[in-house]
């Protein structure tokens, strides 16, 4: 038999001639020798990565209705926005939610630090980022994600609303990938608070006036989004939105067991004939 004819198969792969490895898959587990850039590769990354999601859903899968709370890491304590998002993060919390933010200082701080002070579970999902940033210390439960994309998809799967308050690129970010994805469909149609009208007014004008406008968004499209000062109206917007989703989906499920009722009437009739 030539090199050419020679085959190995390593679990579901196959090599044939010249690509054979020289050393058996068990051999290059357990050899401590040799370079260690091996856990800089993709195919570690994508471990590390499916580890950081059952991180995620192992801390929140028994989490209850919830809301993500977004806002600028920094505002600083005593300020009018901080003492802001005190007031909603105590205002959710009292109303029954649990209060989810990124983890951070500033407007997440003030956040968890409301729902902390009024006895409601409080939650940070932190980032790593170049520069020192540990959860704030009114975090109940906790995780701090190497990939942004990770963390996005745990706002999203466990919360039944966006509150976001003033900030910045990144809470711009978080405000249009929560939009999007009521958008399109991608979610159910939570609701999206947006708290400051002085703050937000101009980009909540631009987007009617300029992007309704050009076509490039649908004509209901900016109704997505919900502008208020009142924290007040933060909450009753969120539990109106909830209540009118349990009470639709009550009513299909009602109308999903008359129509089975009637198909079983009717299958019974046609058995007796």
């Amino acid at each position: 038999m030539t090199d050419a004819d020679k085959i190995r198969r390593a679990g579901p792969l196959t090599y044939r001639g010249r690509a054979i490895p020289e050393t058996t898959t068990d051999q290059r587990l357990l050899d401590r020798r040799g370079p260690v850039d091996w856990v800089h590769t993709d195919p570690w990354r994508v471990l590390r990565i499916q580890s950081e999601f059952v991180e995620g859903f192992g801390l929140l899968s028994e989490v209850g209705p919830a809301v993500s709370v977004f806002g600028s890491a920094r505002i600083r304590p005593g300020s009018d926005h901080y003492r802001l998002g005190e007031t909603i993060g105590g205002d959710l919390a009292r109303a029954g939610y649990t209060v989810i933010t990124g983890g951070g200082p500033g407007l997440m701080e003030a956040a968890n630090k409301g729902a902390q002070e009024a006895g409601g579970p409080s939650i940070g999902l932190g980032i790593e980022l170049p520069f020192e940033q540990s959860l704030n210390d009114y975090v109940d439960m906790g995780v701090t994600f190497r990939y942004f994309f990770v963390r996005k998809t745990m706002f999203v799967k466990y919360s039944q609303a966006f509150v976001v308050l003033p900030g910045g690129f990144g809470t711009l970010d978080e405000l249009f990938e929560s939009i999007t994805l009521v958008q399109t469909g991608k979610v159910t149609r939570f609701p999206v608070v947006l708290v400051g009208t002085d703050f937000w007014g101009g980009l909540v004008d631009w987007i009617r006036d300029r992007l309704r406008s050009e076509g490039v968004i649908s004509p209901d499209d900016p109704d997505l989004m919900y502008l208020t000062d009142d924290p007040g109206e933060v909450v009753d917007v969120i539990a109106k939105a909830h209540a009118d989703m349990a009470a639709r989906r009550e009513s299909e499920a009602r109308r999903d067991t008359e129509a089975r009722a009637v198909s079983g009437e009717a299958e019974a009739i046609r058995d007796e004939r």
